[in-house]
């Protein structure tokens, strides 16, 4: 296009009009291609304004060499040339590859800024949810630091809230007022004073006393499957034959039909990754409330009110009761949600399930269960909301709330005694190592706290305070 469009310029410049006009091709002597052309004029025997001639054929020679460099620039970069398309026909191969990787590259980029768009929504509607809580708790801070007591002779004598069955109905406090007992107060100095062995393995003192520490968490596995995000694992305090107190026992709890029953001889099996035997329950357990005891598996099957005892020797389900008015399925959870309505607990005492009611109001509901036939022997309505706290156990007849189940320092926020029917806040450190902690519950045979935190299946050492 280039050479014809020099022709007809230079034809046009020259002022010449001819039928016949002779185009040629070659490459010169360095191996460039040159274009030359002749037209004849069948009128005119020279061609007029000849006195611009050589100024035109400098302009033509001009444009020519213009052209070769078009040229040989266009050989160079695989154009059409009669050498660049043999260059150009190899690299087509090459850039169709290239151009299906970048198209590839550029899809994954789109999912991925998809991706990132939703987790800014949700961490947003978090914000702003974090923000309403924090200015409900500031106002209602403000309103607790304006009240006043009343004088001492207006209210009940402490001695007379000190009677045993006397004790005056705890009315649930706002969540407020519960962080805000957290923040202000702390184990005293004389009580860190009095800690003895009591949680260090080995320990034959089978004394209870009060908790007043908690070590720092020790992992024993990891959960690789995505049904392994909260769980709950744990051993058996008082083992039945075949088992041992070796016996390891966990359940992935992501899910709506959550049937499996992993068994470990160990809990370096566990480890592992390797169960010795699998059991399928016949009723879908929900969330993580469920426990290990005397042989056998106590759980809250999924929907419903009620605790079930699956017994691990006959792989049966030989007991079932319901909890009359507990909350299920989303009602009164923890705070970080998991369906944690109906949780059962261990001590030294026995069999505990650890719930709320509508009558309670959104607090925290303890009741002693009888481990063979799952009645309830007592029940004892407490002043803490449920809600208001990522988790609680039972150690010696008290119970233990954690603060948060994200806050990498959290604390154990609150203990009720129900000895006493009292309950006292604490701030006893906790740490949170990965961030979702989902079950933690105690384990009165090793002394220990057993967590599933974001996958993770760790133990927490505590000490208590001397009976």
């Amino acid at each position: 296009m280039v050479g014809a469009w020099l022709l007809l310029w230079g034809g046009l410049a020259l002022g010449c009009r001819g039928e016949t006009a002779f185009l040629r091709r070659a490459d010169d002597s360095t191996g460039r291609c040159t274009y030359s052309f002749t037209v004849a004029s069948p009128v005119e025997a020279t061609c007029p304004d000849a006195g611009r001639v050589p100024e035109l054929r400098a302009e033509l020679a001009a444009l020519a060499a213009r052209l070769s460099r078009l040229e040989s620039r266009e050989r160079g970069r695989g154009g059409s040339g009669p050498r660049g398309g043999e260059a150009g026909g190899a690299r087509d191969p090459q850039q169709a590859a290239l151009a299906t990787r970048l198209e590839a590259a550029y899809s994954e980029l789109l999912q991925a800024k998809s991706r990132l768009e939703e987790e800014k929504g949700r961490l947003e509607r978090e914000k702003e949810e974090l923000g309403r809580r924090l200015e409900s708790s500031a106002q209602e801070i403000t309103r607790l630091r304006a009240t006043r007591c009343p004088p001492g002779g207006e209210g009940p004598s402490r001695d007379a809230l000190r009677v045993p069955g006397k004790a005056p109905r705890w009315d649930p406090q706002p969540l407020a007022y519960q962080e805000l007992q957290s923040e202000r107060t702390e184990v005293p100095v004389s009580r860190l004073l009095e800690e003895t062995a009591l949680g260090r393995p080995g320990s034959e003192d089978s004394g209870c006393g009060e908790l007043v520490w908690v070590g720092k968490p020790v992992v024993f596995g990891r959960a690789e499957s995505i049904a392994g995000k909260y769980g709950v694992w744990m051993k058996d305090p008082e083992p039945v034959p075949p088992f041992t107190r070796e016996t390891t026992w966990r359940v992935d709890a992501v899910g709506t039909e959550v049937r499996q029953l992993f068994q470990y001889e160990a809990a370096e099996q566990l480890a592992r990754g390797y169960p010795a035997k699998v059991h399928f329950l016949p009723r879908p357990l929900e969330s993580t409330g469920a426990v290990v005891y005397h042989g056998g598996l106590f759980f809250q099957p999924r929907r419903s009110r009620t605790v079930a005892r699956y017994d691990l020797r006959g792989e049966a389900v030989t007991a079932e009761r319901e909890i009359p008015g507990a909350g299920y399925h989303g009602q009164y959870p923890y705070s970080w949600g998991g369906y944690t309505d109906i949780d059962l607990a261990v001590d030294e005492t026995g069999l505990w399930v650890i719930y709320s009611t509508e009558k309670a109001r959104g607090a925290i509901v303890l009741s002693k269960l009888d481990p063979e036939t799952l009645e309830i022997r007592r029940t004892w309505e407490t002043n803490i909301r449920k809600r208001g706290v990522a988790n609680s156990f039972v150690i010696c007849g008290t119970l233990y709330t954690v603060s948060s189940y994200s806050a990498p320092n959290a604390t154990i926020n609150f203990a009720y005694d129900t000895a006493t029917g009292t309950s006292r806040a604490l701030s006893i450190p906790f740490e949170n190592r990965f961030r979702y902690l989902s079950m933690v519950d105690y384990n009165p045979a090793e002394r220990q706290l057993f967590a599933w935190d974001s996958f993770n299946m760790v133990t927490y050492p505590i000490r208590l305070s001397r009976p």
